[in-house]
């Protein structure tokens, strides 16, 4: 049987019950992803996407989704760029004309990159989940980006009651003796008894997502995450040496957060960011002293921005 005499359901039937769909298409799409870093270079990863238009046409049976995961094959057979995820978009379009008028792409991926220690000069990867987010519809083309971010906290409450039980210590070992030297206090504070309760911490998640101007042709992972790591200042490391651990204490002692001081740093820092339209933040402290996490959620408050919703 010749492929011109196949049917075609999705064409020649009408819906049992016709009606408009919000989105049709497929996800969970194996996909192969290559996107330009800062530096020129290639990041590569595999990507699981997802492809969808909307279906305008309250009589027609379906979307032809086969359309849509060839061009997804193609866009993802050469570099990705804003540009061409603008152009598959356009053309998810073009092959559904009378059938649709929005549609939408998503990669979901871990972004390798490679950080520096903190003192030596060491470094190693890191991965970063994240998602690039493109939609188009008839008020034009819009662009997102995604990433969760780990990073140490180290609370401020836990931090005071340790440095009460350190005084109470100090009274108990040096209260009979009246002046104590120098070097006495010195040489205790090295000892166990000197630091007789240490603050809790917890490995934390920033989930970030920024809005992008149109213009934009490039995916600025690598600088998003600068930012927030910037802002937060105890970033997950990955090659450590003694020097490096070390430094990791003096930043967490330095940088004492509940998740409302982690979240307000993000904030601040984003907000002083000019290419990112819009943004919505969730920290995630991941407790250790209770079984349940501490949550802050924040955006930028634009009027028909992001919604500060969990």
């Amino acid at each position: 049987m010749g492929s011109k005499s196949m049917p075609d359901i999705a064409t020649a039937s009408q819906p049992k019950a016709p009606g408009l769909l919000d989105w049709v298409g497929m996800s969970e799409i194996e996909v192969p992803m290559a996107i330009p870093t800062r530096t020129g270079a290639m990041a590569h990863a595999v990507a699981k996407a997802q492809a969808y238009v909307n279906l305008v046409n309250p009589e027609a049976k379906g979307i032809h989704m086969s359309r849509l995961y060839l061009l997804l094959d193609e866009v993802c057979s050469q570099v990705l760029t804003a540009g061409s995820l603008r152009d598959v978009l356009g053309r998810f379009l073009e092959s559904h004309d009378g059938l649709s008028d929005q549609a939408f792409v998503d990669f979901r991926f871990d972004f390798m990159a490679r950080r520096k220690a903190l003192k030596s000069e060491f470094s190693g990867w890191k991965a970063y989940p994240a998602k690039i987010i493109a939609s188009m519809d008839p008020d034009g083309f819009h662009f997102e980006l995604q990433v969760e971010i780990p990073y140490s906290s180290t609370c401020p409450c836990s931090a005071a009651l340790a440095r009460q039980l350190i005084q109470r210590q100090f009274r108990e070992d040096f209260g009979d003796r009246g002046d104590v030297s120098a070097e006495d206090v010195l040489g205790w504070l090295g000892t166990e008894n000197g630091i007789v309760a240490t603050p809790h911490s917890q490995r934390s998640v920033a989930q970030i997502k920024v809005r992008l101007s149109e213009d934009t042709d490039s995916f600025p992972l690598e600088q998003l995450i600068d930012v927030v790591e910037d802002a937060l200042k105890t970033p997950v490391q990955t090659a450590v040496k003694r020097e490096d651990e070390q430094e990791f204490a003096r930043l967490n002692g330095q940088n004492l957060m509940f998740c409302e001081d982690a979240a307000r740093r993000i904030q601040h820092a984003l907000n002083n960011q000019v290419s990112y339209q819009d943004f919505w933040v969730r920290v995630n402290h991941l407790e250790s002293l209770h079984a349940h996490n501490a949550v802050s959620i924040v955006t930028k408050g634009l009027e028909g921005g992001y919604l500060p919703i969990p």
